[in-house]
Parts: structure tokens; C-alpha cells; sequence
């Protein structure tokens, strides 16, 4: 059973008549949105490397909307640049990949897997991301081969304009 069957279903002996009387389904269903805790469960990142805060919406073996708040107390700021904070490219992608990995970890024939990039194509940065920024990243399934490799669609948005997007490539390590 997977994680996210294990943290996610409801289990509630009286909702039947719970369900006749509120005409909500109470029965078992698939939670949408993850918290932090639940995140660190399903992916192997930590601290400084943990690049999504939360999952807001998540259709099982599709996709994920995650995001990142981005803040001025993240390590890359004292570099990147003084004086001029802006998210480098490559941990906006990272994070697009962390929130793919939520659907990865989550399909029963690739459960327990440990994913590495594969190859990252047509990426494109679109606006600078910015401490005070909330990054919106949406990453969609496009295929899995051999149970092996998957290849995902992933776009970052902050208040709806574009900053990121591109093509992401993974395999399964072991």
C-alpha cells in the first residue's frame, strides 16, 4: 500500500448516515493537498534542498500543484546576488522536479523508487523570482516507459505570470 493510500484514506464506521444526513461522501477518497510533513514522507530532500512548502492539488497518477514561499532567509540569497536576491534557475527547476516526484513516488509500479533527473529539455525562464514571491508549480505526467523512465511537464507561475517551464525527464534508480 502506498504512502499516500496510508495517509490519505478516511475511515469513518458511521458514514453512511453521516452521508444521508449532509449529502457529503465521507468514504474512502484521495487526499488533494499535502502539508510539509506529509511531503517529507513521500520525498527524500531535506533542508536546504526541501524546495516545496506544500501540495494544493493532486490528481493521483497525473499531476500536482505545489508551492514554494519564497523567502529572504534561504541560503542562496547571501550569493545570489547581494543586494539583488533572485532565485536561481536551477533551484526553480528543482522544486518543478520535487513537486513531479510527489506523483512519481505515488504510482503503485514505481512505488518505493528513488528518481534522478534524467535530462531536462526546453526549459525556459520567463520572470526573476524574488524573495516575497509564492512560486506556483504545476507538473503534469506525460508518460512512464519500461516502469523505468517518466517524462512531466512542469510550469512555475508567480501571480499568474510565467516563470518557469519545461520539459523533465526521470529515471528510477533502483
Amino acid at each position: 500500500m502506498s504512502i499516500l493510500t496510508e495517509l490519505n484514506t478516511v475511515k469513518d464506521p458511521d458514514s453512511a448516515s453521516t452521508k444521508s444526513q449532509t449529502n457529503e461522501t465521507n468514504t474512502s477518497e484521495t487526499k488533494t493537498i499535502f502539508t510539509i510533513q506529509e511531503i517529507q514522507k513521500l520525498l527524500p530532500h531535506r533542508y536546504p534542498f526541501a524546495l516545496v512548502d506544500r501540495i494544493i492539488d493532486y490528481v493521483p497518477g497525473n499531476r500536482a500543484v505545489g508551492i514554494k514561499n519564497v523567502t529572504f532567509n534561504e541560503p542562496q540569497f547571501q550569493g545570489h546576488f547581494p543586494g539583488q536576491p533572485i532565485m536561481p534557475g536551477v533551484l526553480i527547476v528543482e522544486a518543478m522536479a520535487q513537486v513531479g516526484g510527489i506523483v512519481l513516488t505515488q504510482l503503485p509500479e514505481l512505488e518505493g523508487g528513488l528518481f534522478l533527473f534524467a535530462g531536462i529539455d526546453k526549459v525556459r525562464f520567463r520572470r526573476q523570482v524574488v524573495p516575497g514571491d509564492q512560486l506556483v508549480m504545476t507538473v503534469e505526467l506525460l508518460w512512464v516507459k519500461q516502469r523505468r523512465f517518466g517524462k512531466m511537464q512542469a510550469r512555475a507561475e508567480v501571480d499568474g505570470q510565467l516563470a518557469a517551464e519545461g520539459e523533465l525527464m526521470f529515471s528510477l534508480a533502483n
